[in-house]
């Protein structure tokens, strides 16, 4: 990795105007990742963690400071981001092939090409054989799988993930976790990955940050010291898990309290 960020956000800052006045979702909101990094997202339930996203992405303009992607003010949506929801993206009356050819074809690829590049891509997730089914034909697991392989087709740069993993039971949410490294390994992508749960957030990241009550800032980062590769299983077993956990946890705990006395949220998931 490079020690020149991708993704940076210079005290940005973030309102949206409501029923009852103006909300400030982000403020002050500092923050670099590298090519190649994979940073984790934490903080109590409604903090703006979503919002940073949005700012990144280019789907809504920062209010104050800057938000850049490769040096560039975001003006729009940045060439090179590919985005992950929490609730995909696949289109019901198209099969899996033509799912993930999608986003090739909408960038000006053949079909031809587009559907061989989305037959790798089907491969690589472990769904050849499904490239003729229907969504409503797949468990929720494989659904997952389409909108990895809808994200990765397109080799992003930058891969922002916004809970992709949360409406998974806890075995299918472990495969796919260790399914995402996997697939992210090697590609050189930066990647930011928002999540309520800490164990997720510590198993898949070289960085985790943890984010303040709304409105939303930086409170610390913590770095991972995890070698790679992980299995995600397993490395939860380990005690530099357990004390980075621990760590981690003692900075996050006091947001959540202080979410959960405002009224402002539910916290996060804490197994440990």
């Amino acid at each position: 990795m490079t020690d020149d960020p991708v993704i940076s956000l210079r005290s940005a800052t973030k309102r949206f105007r409501g029923a009852t006045g103006i909300h400030t979702a982000v403020h002050d909101l500092t923050l670099d990742v590298r090519p190649g990094e994979f940073l984790a997202v934490v903080g109590p339930t409604g903090c703006g963690k979503s919002t940073t996203l949005s700012l990144v992405s280019g789907l809504e303009p920062a209010s104050a400071g800057e938000v850049l992607v490769r040096g560039a003010p975001v003006r729009g949506i940045p060439a090179g981001v590919g985005y992950m929801f929490q609730q995909d993206a696949i289109l019901p009356w198209r099969s899996v092939l033509d799912n993930v050819a999608a986003g090739p074809r909408w960038r000006g690829a053949a079909k031809a090409e587009a559907r061989e590049r989305a037959r790798g891509w089907v491969r690589r997730v472990g769904l050849g054989g499904f490239e003729g089914y229907y969504p409503h034909q797949l468990s929720g697991g494989m659904r997952k799988r389409v909108a990895l392989a809808q994200t990765l087709v397109n080799e992003p740069e930058m891969l922002l993930m916004d809970e992709p993993f949360s409406a998974l039971d806890v075995q299918t949410r472990g495969l796919m976790q260790d399914e995402l490294l996997r697939l992210w390994a090697g590609t050189g992508a930066a990647v930011i990955f928002v999540t309520h749960d800490l164990e997720e957030a510590i198993s898949l990241a070289d960085r985790v940050i943890v984010m303040t009550t709304a409105p939303a800032t930086v409170k610390a980062s913590f770095d991972i010291p995890l070698s790679r590769p992980r299995n995600v299983e397993e490395v939860r077993l380990t005690a530099a898990f357990l004390d980075i956990y621990r760590e981690v946890w003692d900075s996050l705990r006091e947001e959540v309290a202080r979410s959960r006395a405002q009224g402002t949220g539910q916290g996060v998931d804490h197994a440990a």
